[in-house]
């Protein structure tokens, strides 16, 4: 027999604060987590601004010198999620029935371009030991395992920008069928590395405004690209049962995914939007429920030409009329493009919308487009009883991921 479900506990780190409760203070007020990039000197690029992570200070000095951002940024996000959940393996919960699935769409860049200019200035015997273990875009999932103390499956996975989506859907699935009964997942990226951002901005991914509040524009006619961000984000995935009988707080229950392929282009969607229109119904086929019983879409909402577009016609396939009453946003006009952590940072919004009733908005949306005509909640939040909401993630490589989160 299949079992529930549920979302016990959420951790973040992102744009607009580093943990939950800021982050989603900062998308219900609007607020822009974009401004010209610090990482580096950003004046010879193409691209100027970022949505950058604020006065981050991880808790351990010493793993910190031995470790990426990216995976700093994970763990923290770990265990505040570990932390809100109440679970505490060995006590509540076996730790062999305690899973990790977690991922990054780049894993430790940042390290890895440091070695390397470390390697041509200094000599290829001054590398760190430690830059193997910093790079492996699955030593996220190892490091939270050990500051959690568990022992069940331990998994990463990468599927580009849907990586987060799918980390959550296959926990999903384990949970559902058995496997866990809880499970650590979400995904993790620290991008902000010169030549890395470089490759973006060459391939005209990126929007190379220098107004903050002009370049991350989703569904806007004037939208020239994404702006990138980093940060990251993990929820606790709990079996219902396990859950009620230790007294957990229920936020809200998985009940459908969808994962496809476009097969079509290594980066530009299929035009028609078919893999992520299919990635929707059969999100909503697992549900049980009708394409108008959603009441919200975090759409993936790049700010690029062809990803809005084509994003909307998918939703148009799936929802035919309907689509016009639901709202859809995205919040990525407020983080940026959090790449392989985007799509659990936007599963974090909508637990919150649902909890909340409060329908996060697209800011930046100023000049309307005539081929994108759905509400896409321009401006400020809305006050809005919530059932269903949908989150949507597509990724270079043609992958397509949807989850189908219910109000409890």
């Amino acid at each position: 027999m299949d079992k529930r479900v549920v979302v016990t506990g959420m951790g973040a780190v992102t744009p607009l604060g580093n943990n939950v409760k800021d982050f989603w203070e900062g998308i219900k007020s609007g607020k822009n987590g974009i401004a010209r990039i610090t990482h580096f000197d950003p004046e010879v690029q193409k691209a100027k601004n970022g949505a950058e992570v604020k006065d981050f200070i991880f808790h351990d000095k010493k793993e910190a010198r031995r470790s990426d951002l990216y995976s700093q940024y994970g763990v923290t996000a770990a265990l505040e999620a570990m932390a809100d959940s109440g679970l505490v393996s060995g006590e509540n919960i076996d730790p062999e029935r305690l899973s990790i699935l977690v991922g990054s769409g780049i894993g430790g860049i940042m390290t890895l371009e440091a070695e390397v200019n470390k390697a041509i200035v200094k000599g290829i015997t001054r590398v760190s030991p430690f830059l193997v273990t910093s790079v492996i875009s699955n030593i996220l999932a190892g490091n939270i395992a050990i500051a959690c103390k568990a022992t069940g499956s331990c998994l990463g996975l990468v599927t580009a920008c849907a990586t987060g989506t799918h980390a959550i859907g296959e926990s999903y699935r384990a949970i559902k069928h058995g496997y866990a009964d809880a499970v650590i997942t979400g995904a993790s990226e620290a991008p902000f590395a010169p030549v890395c951002f470089s490759g973006f901005a060459n391939m005209t991914a990126l929007s190379t405004r220098e107004d903050p509040n002009r370049c991350s524009t989703p569904f806007d006619k004037e939208r020239d690209g994404f702006v990138m961000g980093e940060g990251a984000g993990i929820i606790i995935l709990e079996e219902y049962e396990h859950a009620v009988a230790r007294g957990a707080r229920v936020y809200a229950e998985i009940v459908g995914y969808g994962s496809t392929c476009d097969a079509y282009h290594i980066t530009m969607p299929d035009p028609e939007g078919n893999g992520a229109a299919k990635a929707m119904e059969l999100a909503i086929k697992e549900a049980g429920i009708n394409p108008e019983e959603v009441s919200y879409i975090n759409a993936h909402g790049t700010g690029t030409p062809y990803n809005d577009l084509f994003e909307t016609r998918a939703i148009k396939t799936v929802f035919g009329d309907a689509a016009y009453k639901i709202p859809v946003s995205s919040t990525k006009s407020m983080t940026g493009h959090l790449l392989g952590a985007a799509g659990v940072v936007e599963a974090i919004v909508c637990i919150n919308a649902l909890v909340d009733g409060i329908i996060p908005p697209t800011i930046n949306l100023l000049v309307p487009d005539e081929e994108l005509d759905l509400d896409y909640v321009p401006g400020t939040a809305r006050k809005q009883a919530l059932n269903y909401a949908m989150s949507n993630s597509l990724g270079f490589g043609g992958h397509n991921g949807c989850l189908l989160i219910k109000g409890v």
